[in-house]
Parts: C-alpha cells; structure tokens; sequence
C-alpha cells in the first residue's frame, strides 16, 4: 500500500513539473518565432526603416506599428506567415502618412520601384516615373540585355500602358552589390509571391509557393506553357533564389 502510494506521488509531481515546464517551452518557442521574424532578410533590408513590433503567443503572430505604404505591410505578413511554427498572423500594421490613390501616377511609380527591388538581375537604383499610365525608366544599364529586362518587368506591372525606356547601357559593366548574408526561405517565398501578384501576366495565377534552402517549389494552375513558364522566370530572378522547381499544371 506504502509502494502504491509512494508511485502516486511520483506520478503527480510528474506531472505538475510537466504543467510548470510547458508555459516555459511555449515562451522558448514564441521568443525564437519573434527573433526568426525580426532577423529575415525582408524585415533587415526593406523593412528596416520602418516601425514593426513583432509578438509571438503560441505560434500566433501579431504585428503592430507603422509602415511606410501598403506594399510593405503585405510583405511583412507575408514574411512572417513562412516562418517555421507560426500558426497565423495579426497584421494590425498602420500605414503612415497619405498614400497615392490606387492606379494613379504615383501608385505605378511605387509598384514598378518596389518590383524591380526583389529582382537581381535589374538595378535598384533606376529612375521611375509616371505620367498618365506611361512609365518612363532612366539610368545606366551594365547592357542591352539589362535595359530591355527592366522594360519587361515594368511593362508587365499591372496598371502600366507602356513603358518609354530612356535607361542608357555604360561602356564599362558595374560590379554589382551582392548580398553577402544567405537569404532566409521565408523571405524568398514572400518575395516571390509578391512578385507574381504584381505582374499582371501572373497575378492571376493560383499559385502556391514553398522554398526550402533556396530552392522555390510552385506547384498550382496555369491557363497555358506560357503563363507557367513566366512564373518560373519571374521566381528565378528574384534575390536569393537557387533555382526553380516548376511543378505548375495546364487546365
């Protein structure tokens, strides 16, 4: 009876050290959730000038603060959403100061800036304008190939009625700035993603993507070879894609 009641009480304490040890686990779990999502390479490069306080309560994330325009709210959320024990996002993210109304001049100008950012083989550094839909691109190219890409990928913005490129191509190809720090899966996947919703030849797509050590997977549904193809270029060309695994089906 002594032995019996000697395994009870070492079955309770089990299990009361058990009830104190998981809130610690789950505190362990969120502080790591909330370092993972403040240290991606979204949050440290585009979002770096903005105010984004992350929380983490049992694997769902809350974000609160400011940011500069409605692109970056979205990335941040798409970011934090990839994140490995993340269950859900709260963006209750503010976006300060007045914003250009959707399809106006400087609507487009943002989208076409923010979109050649994701893309490595463009310079971010190139002059965009807009006037009446026209987008208008000026800066020096390292060469031909360089300029017409930029025009492709500016064209295809949705809202663009065409693209007057005015870049120059230099005499002698500038090194271009690597990014010398890996690029996180969740940041690659948020990049890209955003990438296909901003091109109009794309943002139709019902696309689902997935990266693991910098390789992309998309997997969904494509209208033609053609859209399906463009997906996958477009993921390629974004910063710190390894490659392209393009498992897209044709309805």
């Amino acid at each position: 009876m002594k032995k019996m009641s000697r395994v009870v009480v070492v079955m309770v304490a089990a299990i009361v050290m058990l009830a104190l040890s998981i809130p610690a686990f789950a505190s362990q779990a969120d502080d790591r959730i909330e370092s993972a999502v403040k240290n991606t390479y979204v949050f440290k490069t585009y979002l770096k000038d903005d105010d984004v306080k992350v929380k983490s309560n049992d694997g769902v994330v809350t974000l609160t603060g400011t940011v500069g325009n409605e692109y970056h709210k979205s990335l941040a959320n798409e970011t934090a959403v990839n994140i490995s024990g993340v269950k859900s996002v709260d963006n209750q993210l503010e976006i300060k100061g007045e914003q250009p109304a959707e399809r106006s001049d400087a609507w487009l100008t943002a989208k076409v800036k923010t979109a050649l950012l994701f893309h490595r083989n463009v310079s971010a550094m190139t002059e965009v304008s807009t006037k009446d839909g026209v987008v208008t691109l000026k800066g020096e190219a390292d060469n031909k190939a360089e300029k017409d890409l930029t025009a492709e990928y500016a064209s295809d913005i949705e809202g663009v009625k065409s693209v007057n490129n005015m870049m120059t191509v230099g005499k002698s190809p500038k090194k271009k700035q690597t990014t010398m720090a890996k690029i996180d899966d969740a940041s690659i996947t948020a990049q890209v993603k955003t990438s296909l919703l901003y091109h109009r030849s794309t943002s139709g797509l019902k696309t689902s993507i997935t990266t693991k050590n910098g390789v992309v997977t998309l997997t969904g549904k494509a209208r033609n070879a053609a859209e399906k193809d463009l997906a996958a270029k477009y993921a390629n060309d974004v910063n710190g894609v390894k490659s392209v695994n393009n498992r897209m089906t044709i309805e």
